[in-house]
């Protein structure tokens, strides 16, 4: 290693040295000329010339002097960043490996009271986890939560992450310890917990059948298989989908009402469940109701995205019953008119963040008024009143949105020429070109997700499974839909990479327009060998003749909604 660091710049020198007199002349060189002329005294036994001896011996030495030096200068300057890089990364693998948030012997050890000296972006923002301590000031801007970030400035996040549970991912925590700048004080890490009331400790049971993606906030899907069992999902195994604690509301203690905000305050609303059941008409509606990160797992196959790794069962298919949204806007000032056109209706729900924020999103009131849009404020599911995990007492239902829109414990309601300002419709659900990334993105450029396009999945079988054929044909069964009332006309499925397709048999009833519910199929095709793996594709048309894309990396984007591209799954067939 030494001889090259030695050996390896001289050579670099000569080829440096020997470019720069190739670029050159010769004969131009005053002291090549020199040089020669010393040379030519030694061998006619000139020796009287001295001068002319010292002067080409010394530009002999400086001449190998600058071949060592411009040779070390590149050799250093190739190879030293390559060094550093190389101890950067394996130092990067390093703090990705260790336990997040575990003490680190050989960093600084600060107090809380040194923490807290940094809580805004002038001092720095700091902030700990367990035993670590993080300097998160770069990142505060590029948060995908924006400045909710700064809740925790000062202090430890943990009892915020214990609302927003979402953090706890082996993905998160790699990330912060890239911002790791110490250790807290040994026994000052569990000080940020203690007296700290679980938020989760009055969750509703939940059906044991449903796949957990996070336990705080609750956040479950329906198995796959399920879901084609029957034209309406069960409640019970329904899909679930929450940001914060489940609110728990007492209606016996008349504590519970729904604000509604019309135009002026002359024609503003107070009511409670059952002066809206009274007061207006009860419409029913089929409907399926989607997250937009559903499949959100085949979409991290092409690169990781920020998001519930959602397979594909964060959907399902209910019947609502409740007021219809319209009728209560009517009543509270609204009146069908072309000025009101670019307007929207604001929702707020009773789950709240820690600063008592809650969530929030809006809809077009074009939406809200359409007397074919169906959108109602919801208070059955199945027959039955709301359960907890999916809104009682009151949700808005909005088909053929994604579920992002469907407000549930419904406490406001609000008529107004802006969109919500809250966070979810601001700074989340909108979607992105693949080269988008956090570090670039500007949400203001990007429309919220409202109607969701056309999707379909294979529910079974599953991927990765054996299975035997029935008569020498492979059984496929799934569901397809397709957002903003488009009926599905066609599903189409593939069993040689798209060479040729087979239409498959829609099992449920399908309108043109105003079908807001799912259409479940199934096929039965030819397989000609056994004892080998075959890859299913899977594709729908919506009424309006849109399909989904073929792959994935088509539609990428950073935050993983909208993952509608071909469903693609591979079973092994085994010989009967």
């Amino acid at each position: 290693m030494c001889s090259q660091v030695l050996i390896n710049p001289f050579r670099k020198g000569c080829v440096i040295f020997s470019k720069s007199l190739a670029r050159r002349p010769l004969a131009n060189s005053s002291w090549i000329r020199t040089l020669s002329h010393g040379t030519q005294s030694s061998n006619n036994h000139d020796f009287h010339d001295k001068s002319g001896y010292e002067n080409s011996k010394r530009l002999m030495i400086t001449g190998f002097g600058a071949i060592t030096v411009a040779g070390l200068y590149y050799y250093f300057k190739k190879n030293i960043p390559t060094v550093w890089a190389h101890e950067s990364k394996e130092n990067e693998v390093n703090t990705v490996a260790r336990e997040p948030g575990s003490f680190v012997e050989g960093l600084p050890v600060y107090s809380s009271d040194d923490v807290a000296k940094h809580c805004n972006e002038s001092t720095g923002v700091w902030i700990s986890y367990k035993s670590g301590v993080y300097d998160i000031t770069p990142f505060i801007k590029i948060h995908p939560g924006g400045n909710k970030i700064l809740l925790g400035a000062g202090g430890s996040v943990e009892p915020f992450w214990s609302l927003y549970a979402i953090h706890q991912q082996p993905g998160t925590l790699a990330l912060m310890e890239k911002y790791r700048i110490g250790n807290l004080t040994k026994g000052e890490e569990h000080l940020a917990m203690a007296n700290m009331h679980d938020p989760y400790a009055n969750e509703p049971r939940r059906h044991p059948v449903l796949v957990v993606k996070t336990k705080k906030p609750f956040n479950a899907e329906t198995p796959s298989s399920l879901l084609v069992e029957s034209f309406i999902t069960p409640t019970d195994i329904f899909y679930v989908r929450h940001h914060f604690p489940v609110p728990d509301v007492d209606l016996s203690s008349g504590n519970y009402s729904l604000e509604v905000i019309g135009l002026d305050e002359k024609h503003s609303l107070n009511l409670n469940l059952d002066q809206l059941k009274t007061a207006y008409a009860p419409h029913s509606v089929t409907a399926a109701l989607q997250c937009s990160g559903n499949r959100r797992s085949e979409m991290n196959r092409v690169k990781p995205t920020k998001g519930l790794e959602w397979g594909q069962g964060a959907i399902g298919n209910a019947v609502w019953k409740g007021a219809r949204l319209r009728d209560v806007l009517l009543a509270a000032g609204i009146k069908d008119s072309d000025e009101n056109e670019n307007w929207h209706v604001q929702f707020d729900g009773l789950d709240a963040d820690p600063t008592n924020a809650p969530y929030a999103i809006s809809i077009p009131l074009t939406k809200a008024m359409d007397p074919r849009g169906d959108v109602i404020l919801a208070y059955e599911m199945n027959g039955e009143p709301l359960t907890r995990d999916h809104g009682f007492p009151l949700r808005v239902v909005v088909p053929g949105t994604t579920g992002a829109r469907w407000v549930k414990w419904l406490t406001r309601i609000e008529v107004s020429k802006n969109e919500s300002e809250s966070h979810w419709q601001q700074c989340d659900y909108k979607s992105f070109n693949p080269s988008t990334d956090w570090d670039k993105v500007d949400f203001s450029t990007a429309p919220a997700i409202q109607e969701m396009p056309v999707t379909s999945v294979v529910c079974e079988p599953h991927d990765g499974e054996k299975v035997k054929l029935k008569k020498d044909k492979l059984n496929l069964r799934g569901f397809a839909w397709s957002g903003g009332g488009r009926g599905i006309v066609r599903v189409d499925v593939s069993i040689d990479l798209g060479k040729t397709w087979h239409v498959a048999e829609l099992l449920d009833p399908v309108k043109l327009s105003k079908q807001w519910a799912w259409t479940r199929w199934q096929a039965n095709l030819p397989v000609q060998t056994t004892g080998q793996e075959t890859e299913i594709w899977v594709r729908a048309v919506d009424s309006s003749y849109n399909t989904q894309p073929e792959g994935m990396e088509h539609l990428w984007n950073m935050r993983g909604v909208l993952a509608v591209a071909y469903h693609k799954i591979k079973v092994l067939v085994e010989e009967n």
